[in-house]
Order: structure tokens, then sequence, then C-alpha cells
């Protein structure tokens, strides 16, 4: 993880077959294009190797949820049950298209604990969003299960997830709809981009409307199109999706070398007993782009995280528990409301409960969890030095702390 770490000729070879055309859009100027279709052939790609029935280029992770969700029929007064942990961009989204955010626990997964969904459930719930967060998956089982049994709607929230399966199915595939990112920092890159993948041609028909005005595509006249459904300016560029082409291509060796950085990294701190490691509920399907583990007080993680500062260990150790983007602990942007434009009543009540909200359940365990970020550009030899420094601090701060196994 990410893309840019392995971005060379053939992100080249790609871009500069649309330069040569001078033709960005992704839509229309059929003649002067010359054939040159990335947009269309990225969407292809996506299918053939997700095996998703139908895939919509978004200009980003944010703008494919929020097409997800209008092209699923969510808006106002609907709840969105999603994770205490994620990234913003999850409950933007939903607020973006009038619904409302409802949060719940997670559970050693990191992602949504089935128990606490099922608690959440109001009459006004309409979808579950299962947040597949550091490469790995939900236990989309349980999850299907709730859904089936309330008759709510499944959006796949795979944007960091790219490639991982669950039971041979790729996570964004498995829903109503799926969405990924290819942001800057993800296993694969567009530089800003995104994508709706679902198996249902009309839930696909009104994605493909929504992300550019609402224009119907029909014909080959882009002026004449009809407008069948009001929309928003989502649309990919010609030069983002030349850049995901070329990196979507590379996916395989992508995971390959992840898989096999991990497999290194995780065996070297397997020495320290007191180690424990999250739950997945399908370790074939992981993407490998984080290692994550837990420690068992978030008095020794800290100090940990601050032995791993002091010695220069660089390379990515999250601490989710203190970050402002990912954990509901730092959100008070949103438990306050503090909208540039006005939410809706509905929208702030729900707001309002937020702030008085027990996620202790979820504090107990992001508290003591580290997630280590694999990098691709880096030696196997490079990675077996890294961890053998990490545990070295780790062994040390156990002692300080009188930790025993």
């Amino acid at each position: 993880m990410p893309g840019f770490e392995l971005f060379g000729a053939e992100e080249r070879k790609e871009i500069n077959d649309v330069l040569d055309t001078g033709i960005i859009m992704r839509y229309g100027f059929d003649g002067p294009r010359k054939g040159i279709w990335k947009a269309k052939e990225l969407e292809q790609a996506l299918c053939a190797r997700l095996g998703s029935g139908y895939a919509q280029l978004t200009s980003s992770g944010t703008s494919a949820l929020t097409t997800a969700l209008a092209a699923l029929g969510i808006g106002a007064g609907d709840e969105v049950i999603m994770p205490s942990f994620t990234f913003v961009a999850s409950f933007e989204a939903v607020l973006s298209v009038g619904a409302i955010p409802v949060l719940a626990d997670v559970d050693e997964t990191l992602t949504l604990n089935p128990e606490s969904v099922r608690q959440a459930i109001t009459s006004k719930t309409k979808c579950v969003m299962p947040v597949h967060m550091c490469g790995t998956m939900a236990d989309m089982d349980a999850l299907i299960k709730i859904c089936k049994e309330h008759h709510l709607l499944l959006l796949e929230d795979a944007c960091q997830s790219t490639g991982a399966t669950y039971h041979g199915k790729c996570l964004g595939t498995i829903g109503d709809a799926g969405t990924l990112s290819f942001d800057f920092v993800k296993t694969i890159t567009c530089g800003e981009g995104g994508a709706v993948l679902t198996n249902n041609e009309e839930t696909y028909l009104k994605c493909n409307a929504f992300t550019d005005h609402g224009h119907d595509h029909i014909g080959m006249d882009r002026g004449a199109d009809e407008h069948p459904y009001l929309g928003y300016n989502f649309r990919i560029s010609e030069l983002h999706a030349a850049v995901g082409l070329a990196q979507f291509r590379k996916l395989d060796q992508f995971l390959a070398i992840q898989k096999k950085n991990w497999q290194i990294l995780k065996d070297v701190l397997s020495v320290v007993p007191e180690i424990t490691w999250r739950k997945i509920p399908d370790p074939n399907g992981d993407s490998y782009t984080f290692l994550s583990w837990f420690l068992p007080s978030e008095e020794l993680t800290k100090a940990v995280l601050e032995g791993f500062k002091v010695k220069g260990i660089q390379g990515g150790n999250m601490y989710w528990y203190d970050h402002n983007w990912h954990y509901v602990r730092k959100w008070q942007h949103l438990k306050e409301g503090q909208s540039m434009f006005p939410l809706t009543d509905s929208q702030l009540h729900a707001l309002k409960v937020l702030r008085s909200q027990d996620f202790s359940q979820s504090d107990r365990l992001m508290s003591r969890c580290i997630s280590t970020a694999i990098q691709m550009g880096v030696t196997p030899q490079q990675v077996e030095a890294k961890g053998r420094q990490m545990v070295e601090v780790i062994q040390s701060e156990l002692t300080k702390h009188s930790v025993t196994a």
C-alpha cells in the first residue's frame, strides 16, 4: 500500500495515450479521441478482475459513496448504520444525501460488530454500511443475515480494500452496491478517483446518470441526451483513469508484495507473546495493506508508539484512537453538526444523540490497537530489520510497565 510506491513507465504510457489526443474528458469528442477511452477500459477491467456485473468510475471514493447511496434510493430521514471506526468520507456521504449516520461499535475485526448493528436498527433504518477498514473485511455472513431479516440494503464501503475477498468474492461486489477509492494513498491510485460496483443493472444506470448531471448517455450526441434524473458532476477524467488503468493491471503484483511483507513483519512481531492480532473473518481474503495488532493496555500502547518515535522507526504505525480523521472520539465537528450548509432537524437531532453515545466497547479495542502500514517499495530485509527494531522497543516498554505474558 499505496500504489504510488510503484509508479513508472506503465502509467506514463497510458497518460501519454490521452495527451496525444488532447481529449482528457471521459465523455464525447468521439472523433478526436481516436478510439482512446481510458475510463471505459478501466471500468471493463474492474468488472473482469473483481467479478462485478457493472462498474461506474467517479471522481473520488467519497463521490462513489454519495452516488451509491443516491442510486439505492437512500435520502432524507433514512438511517444508515456505519462503524465508529472509518474515514470521515463515510458519514460525509450519508449526510450529503440528507440521510442520518448511525454509528455502531466495532469488534476485534475493526469493523462493524453485528450485535451492535442489531441494537442500532430502528423503523427508520434503511441501510447497513460496513466499512472494510485497513485492507480486510467485516463479518459479511452475519451482516447479510441481519439485512435479510430486516429487509435492509447492504452497501459496502470497500474504499480501503481493493482486491480483498470474502469467501472468494471481492469486497464491494457482495452487497447491493460497493465502493472503491483510488486516491493517492490507496493500493491502486488514479491520483484522485473512485468507483461504484454493483450487479444490479438499474442501480448501475442510475449511477451512470447521477455522476454526469443526469445524462442518460444514449446515442452519439451528448448535447441531445435526456435527463431522467437529477445528478451532479462526479466524473473522473481520462487522465486519472489512465493512471488507474496502468495501476489496476498491477493489482495482483501489488497484493503479492503486500502479502509477503505482511507475513515477514508478523513473523518477527510474533516473538512477543503479549501481542494479539486483529480478527480476520476470512484470512485468505486479506489484501495485506496493514498489519493490525493489540497490546494489553492503552498506557503501554502509547508508550510503545512514543518509543517508535524516539528510535526513528518510520513506515506508518497508525494509532487510530487519537486520529482526527478515522475514529469517532475525535469527530467533534460531526457531533456538533458544524456544517457550512444547514443540516435537517432529523440530522441535527441524531448528531445530538451521538454526543452522549457510549462507545466504550470500541474504545477498549481502539485504544490498544496499532496498525502498521505494509510498504511495497522496500526489500524483505528492510521489513525484517524494521520488525526487529519494533520488537526491541515493545520488549523494552513491557519491561518498564512490568507486563508479563
